[in-house]
């Protein structure tokens, strides 16, 4: 006997379908998303905020378009964004406590999904200011995954994996400055696409985190988030960065041709050992065994990344330092944060400039690889999804530590501003999701979001759900 899919069930592509063809109603699939969004409220925690009553509103008007005989990519349907991308009438306060003014107008990102008609429900939890592989705080508490609760979902995007692999909303904006879409990605089971700099407007945070930070799609297919990048793409006129045009979904639903893929073990040098996860190692290798099976030519090989990391620091800081600053109260701010701060001003001159200047040598130099090679394979994460609570009362500098250890390989992608994808690579022996990366040059989205797709085609993760609904943490 077969069962109804409920909304839950639905990716952003099937709901855009069903909304077009009359078989369901913006009004029933927002509901149900706000419905799901508050009884995971105790469990999951993956919303800082809920427009409930807009929302509704909103997909009452879309209703009334979609009988008219209107069309757009997404018109009625529920998505959610990340709390560092403004909404009008809501703060942004990526994830910061404090008194934070409402936003006057929507940034670009959302715009441009409002214009495709979508009903954005809510803003997802972020750590504080984007800067740990996990989503928890004292200004709204622990974001957990879930495929286990006692566990992140990462960061800093936790609250949109959290959202769209729970079935909260079929798929959402988060962003990435250091792996922030792809890990959790990985620790959640969801493909997640950072794209190439520029493609998704951050404005009016404009060059965000000096150019380390994009905005990218997560969803649970590689069509799903395919879809949501298109709907969000595009240049505001003050960008600095705008690389030529790009049609993902066409990408998703063509064949990706035979590739030479090189497989990359040995992350970048960082001040910690990051010693690799066996449960991590077997997921990729297996991986790497169905790529070859799929007619791709796979070797080991290694980046050439020099020391990278000097041209990481100083931008990654003096972002931190740039958002800081603006903040009503920065005694607020927990003390790795101020910390940080310190840092970034005192890296904010020279020794930026320098890390500024010297991006287009690690272009060529670690850019050389692609001579030989059409994309890069790697784990996404070192290790596994930690337990909620793990990194707390650290200072600053184990912070830093602990997080290259188990997150080594995601953030020099971030240095060049070249495209990524996360897909799921499946589970530890606990259950637990971990991932690996396509990591592709300049303007490689297509390849990349294609060579996911036929892989996607050949693994159907997208049969494996987590418990629903989550148990409550003990």
């Amino acid at each position: 006997m077969t069962t109804e899919a409920t909304p839950a069930d639905l990716g952003l592509v099937e709901q855009a379908r069903r909304l077009r063809e009359g078989l369901t109603t913006s009004t029933a699939l927002v509901r149900a998303s706000l419905e799901r969004v508050e009884a995971t409220r105790a469990t999951l925690n993956a919303f800082r905020c809920v427009r409930a009553d807009d929302a509704l509103a909103e997909a009452e008007e879309a209703d009334r378009r979609l009988a008219a005989g209107e069309r757009a990519p997404l018109l009625g349907v529920p998505v959610a964004v990340k709390d560092d991308t403004d909404v009008a009438g809501l703060p942004t306060r990526f994830g910061c406590p404090g008194d934070i003014a409402p936003a006057r107008a929507d940034g670009e990102a959302v715009r441009r999904l409002r214009a495709a008609g979508a009903v954005v429900v809510g803003k997802t939890n972020t750590c504080e200011l984007g800067q740990w592989p996990f989503t928890e705080g004292p200004a709204f508490g622990a974001t957990r995954n879930p495929w286990n609760p006692g566990h992140t979902p990462g960061g800093s995007s936790g609250g949109s994996a959290a959202a769209v692999a729970a079935g909260l909303v079929p798929a959402a904006l988060g962003s990435d400055g250091a792996g922030s879409i792809r890990i959790p990605a990985a620790w959640t089971h969801l493909v997640g696409v950072k794209p190439q700099r520029g493609r998704v407007s951050g404005h009016p945070y404009d060059d965000c985190f000096e150019g380390l930070t994009v905005n990218g799609p997560l969803a649970r297919t590689v069509a799903d988030a395919a879809l949501l990048l298109d709907a969000a793409a595009g240049p505001h006129p003050r960008d600095r960065h705008r690389p030529p045009a790009l049609d993902a979904s066409a990408a998703a639903r063509r064949d990706p041709g035979r590739l030479r893929v090189a497989l990359a073990w040995r992350p970048p040098f960082t001040a910690a050992p990051a010693p690799l996860h066996p449960g991590i190692r077997r997921a990729v290798s297996s991986l790497a065994e169905a790529l070859a099976r799929l007619g791709h030519t796979v070797e080991e090989a290694r980046p050439r990344y020099g020391l990278i990391g000097l041209g990481f620091l100083p931008r990654a800081t003096a972002g931190i330092a740039a958002y800081a600053d603006r903040h009503p109260d920065p005694a607020l701010l927990d003390p790795r944060t101020r910390g940080a701060t310190r840092v970034g001003h005192l890296l904010g001159g020279r020794a930026l400039r320098a890390a500024r200047a010297r991006e287009r040598h690690q272009h060529r130099r670690v850019g050389a690889l692609f001579a030989s090679y059409d994309v890069v394979l790697t784990p996404t994460t070192a290790a596994p999804p930690p337990r909620v609570g793990a990194f707390d009362g650290m200072s600053g500098r184990r912070t830093d530590l602990a997080m290259a250890a188990a997150c080594p390989y995601a953030w020099p992608w971030n240095v060049l501003g070249w495209p990524a994808v996360n897909v799921p690579a499946g589970f530890t022996g606990g259950g637990l999701p971990v991932g690996a990366q396509l990591l592709g040059p300049s303007g490689g989205e297509a390849r990349l979001i294609s060579l996911a797709a036929q892989l996607e085609d050949a693994l159907r993760w997208y049969e494996h759900r987590p418990p629903a609904p989550p148990p409550r943490p003990s």
